[in-house]
């Protein structure tokens, strides 16, 4: 009998099969598709596939923007539902053909809410069945594998798998019936389409982002003033405030400078030291080690999730989608720890680790399903850039978990001078502990004050009155919002960084390290609050993730959570259409003004009263005057990245500048002129080739000269906009092969080849 083995992605089908052959597996391929054949005892045994979720839902009828609300849904092949997701239908028809040839199947998807449904789904529309076996394992390592395999239910979870199924029909109604509602909105009101999104968790965390945007706008600083000595005692400096700290009345402060006028001494009126634990910290959920990643490389939660999700198919770490804070005994840390010893840069602490009680400082976050994030002890792979640092924070972590608490010390000095108190504290780290393993990820400012004794003399070289404000709330930064979200229960652990992500998308926020609301953004969550407020309601969504849990406990049923969803977005959608063509005409305004804001980059200088503004073509992305046809100038875009205007000029040849923030990079700002003179690089820079000054290829007239682009450096040609040849930069090295607009068009370097001998021809 052959049994079919349903894995999440390819490369754990791979593990998988690797895993459990008796001998080794045998790789096949349908149509590009992977899948393994085996034996596993006396089991024949089938590995495929899926690339997540295969199915998603959808209308049951297809019905046009205007029609709302809808609750008539089916699950629907996620290839007829997005063309972005082609490419799944390959894995689908794969593993139709697969279940053909089996007789028993198993579900060893991620075991999560996700991973549940996309099991489910497969058995159920694929297989054909109504249950399955099922697979659970926190890491990709051969020994979890056969252990969940040799252990495996006879049934799936339901109670998970109903819970995941809830989940997505819920957000269907949600996402569905908003975006609908405020983009015919929008169009009613201008006859312009015009996408613009809520759901069940998007609209309640833009409203967050808007109430901290309105907070900081509003804010009115308050004088208040601070008096400091600048001093010396025991041949050390010494900077103290005033015991009072802030004085709220000018008068009180100018009191105490009167008092201290003049004073060249001071004295030591205490001396107190204290030593404090600063226990290890908690093994990683995904929550904190989204946080800590962004706090030590400020790279982006989503970006962060990709990583670890693509460092747990590696094997080199467990599950990351967990909220547990708990690191049960029976995961082996010994076997853990002999592992990571054999890695040389890790040698040294894993050993320091082994001689210890092996005892985790534990969180008292739980998750059912995983323990907390840990390496496997399995050697990777060379890593690189993100892959290496995540990597490296997540060994480092465990380490440190294990490890004795930090000693720290504070010093507070009492300095009196004519009879005013001034005080200063200094920490400092007296026995490292845990630091030892975290290593480069603690960051703390520790302050050393002179060794003193109650009594001993200060000479006093200045006392000055500082004049100051109180300053208005942080915004969020990346890191900051999902926090914000997981502490008012608002997503879940896996979602979070993705409806952020939608935000920026749908420009309702911007900003790369501080998180801003945009005017459109503002001026929705102000619509919305006024005429439709339960769509931005926090304790709605909340109650909703509460009756997901209780539907995952079998307390609850997914049709009984359904049909209160369907009668809370009826009197929603009820209640909006009463008032569409003042939300319609509201939105517009708020879209139009930040179209502008966001698409204007600056004065055509061509024209003189033209503005250049970024369009998209055929081709891409392009800046071109507003005054076309009776202005012609454009200017080439990156065909990636986002792109914002500066809101300057050049100083060099003041053309507009824009800000790029390519995919994984940080922002950078570029002049849209080509022939800015910063562009070219002269001869004898700290940067030169061999190839620079060679006769151009193409035309025979220009030379090639060094010049910087959004994408870096590359040679171009200098008989430039007449020619436009360039010659790609790799490594440090210039690919000789030259390029033309024509060529561009295509990756491939033989038909760059044949276009450039082509011009030749013709010249």
């Amino acid at each position: 009998m052959t049994e079919l083995i349903i894995s999440e992605k390819p490369d754990a089908a791979k593990k998988i099969a690797m895993a459990l052959a008796n001998g080794k597996a045998e790789k096949h391929s349908n149509g590009r598709v992977p899948y393994y054949t085996l034996t596993h005892g006396n089991t024949d045994i089938i590995v495929g596939c899926a690339v997540g979720h295969l199915y998603t839902v959808g209308e049951k009828e297809k019905t046009t923007w205007d029609t709302y609300p809808i609750f008539d849904v089916i699950w629907i092949p996620t290839s007829e539902a997005d063309k972005k997701a082609d490419f799944s239908k390959k894995y689908l028809d794969t593993l139709k053909k697969l279940a053909k040839q089996a007789k028993s199947f198993t579900v060893a998807c991620d075991y999560d809410i996700e991973g549940e449904v996309i099991g489910l789904n497969v058995i159920r529309k694929v297989c054909k069945q109504k249950d399955a076996s099922r697979m659970k394992f926190s890491t990709l390592t051969k020994e979890d594998l056969i252990e969940a395999y040799e252990e495996r239910s006879k049934t799936l979870d339901w109670g998970q798998a109903n819970a995941g199924e809830t989940r997505h029909i819920l957000d269907f109604y949600y996402g569905i019936n908003l975006t609908r509602a405020l983009t015919h909105a929008v169009k009613s009101a201008t006859g312009t389409f015009k996408l613009l999104s809520s759901g069940r968790v998007q609209g309640p965390a833009l409203k967050i982002i808007v109430d901290r945007e309105k907070e900081i706008r509003a804010f009115i600083p308050v004088p208040f003033w601070q008096v400091e000595l600048d001093g010396k005692v025991n041949g050390g400096d010494i900077l103290a405030l005033h015991k009072e700290d802030k004085f709220w009345e000018k008068d009180k402060a100018d009191a105490v400078m009167a008092k201290v006028k003049g004073q060249k001494k001071g004295i030591i009126a205490k001396a107190e030291k204290r030593k404090f634990n600063q226990n290890p910290p908690f093994p990683f959920d995904l929550t904190s080690m989204q946080l800590e990643s962004y706090r030590c490389f400020k790279i982006k939660p989503k970006y962060t999730l990709e990583v670890a999700q693509k460092l747990y198919t590696g094997g080199w770490i467990s599950y990351p989608r967990t909220s547990s804070q708990k690191l049960p005994k029976k995961l082996g840390f010994k076997k853990i720890l002999e592992s990571l010893k054999k890695q040389p840069q890790y040698k040294e602490m894993a050993g320091k680790i082994l001689k210890t009680k092996l005892e985790p400082n534990e969180g008292k976050k739980e998750d059912a399903a995983h323990p907390a994030i840990y390496p496997t002890g399995t050697i990777p792979d060379d890593l690189e850039g993100w892959d290496q640092k995540i990597y490296d924070l997540i060994v480092r972590r465990f380490f440190s978990v294990f490890a004795e608490p930090a000693i720290r010390e504070t010093n507070t000095l009492t300095i009196d001078v004519n009879e005013e108190p001034f005080i200063t504290k200094g920490t400092v780290t007296v026995y490292k502990g845990w630091h030892d393993f975290y290593g480069p990820y603690v960051k703390l400012d520790d302050k050393e004050l002179p060794e003193v004794n109650e009594g001993d003399p200060v000479d006093v070289k200045k006392i000055t009155e500082h004049s100051r404000e109180t300053k208005p709330p942080n915004r969020y930064t990346q890191s900051s919002i999902i926090h914000a979200l997981e502490k008012k229960g608002l997503g879940t652990k896996a979602t979070r960084a993705a409806i952020v992500d939608t935000l920026f998308t749908r420009g309702y926020v911007v900003g790369d390290q501080n998180i801003e609301a945009t005017e459109l953004g503002i001026i929705t969550t102000d619509v919305l609050g006024k005429y439709c407020p339960e769509i931005l309601d926090e304790e709605l969504t909340r109650e909703f993730e509460a009756e997901m849990k209780s539907i995952r406990e079998k307390n609850l049923t997914g049709k009984q959570v359904l049909d209160r969803s369907k009668e809370v977005l009826a009197a929603i959608v009820d209640k909006f259409k009463k008032h569409e063509k003042n939300i319609g005409k509201h939105l517009a305004e708020a879209n139009q003004a930040a179209t502008k804001l966001a698409t204007e980059v600056g004065k055509c200088k061509k024209c003189k009263d033209g503005i250049l503004t970024i369009r998209k073509g055929k081709f891409g992305r392009f800046l071109a005057c507003n005054n076309y046809p009776d202005c012609k100038t454009t200017f080439n875009l990156p065909k990636t990245g986002t792109i914002k205007p500066a809101g300057k000029v050049c100083e060099t040849c003041g053309y507009p500048i824009v800000i790029v923030r390519a995919p994984r990079k940080g922002p950078q700002e570029f002049c849209i002129n080509p022939d800015c003179p910063e562009k070219i690089e002269a001869n004898g820079s700290a940067e030169s080739y061999p190839e620079e000054g060679m006769v151009c290829p193409t035309c025979g007239k220009g030379k090639m000269v060094l010049k910087k682009s959004f994408y870096g450096q590359f040679l171009g040609c200098d008989n430039y906009p007449k020619c436009k040849t360039m010659m790609k930069i790799i490594e440090g090295k210039v690919d000789k092969t030259p390029i033309t607009p024509a060529a561009k068009k295509t990756f491939s370097k033989k038909t760059v080849k044949k276009t450039v001998k082509k011009a030749a021809k013709k010249k």
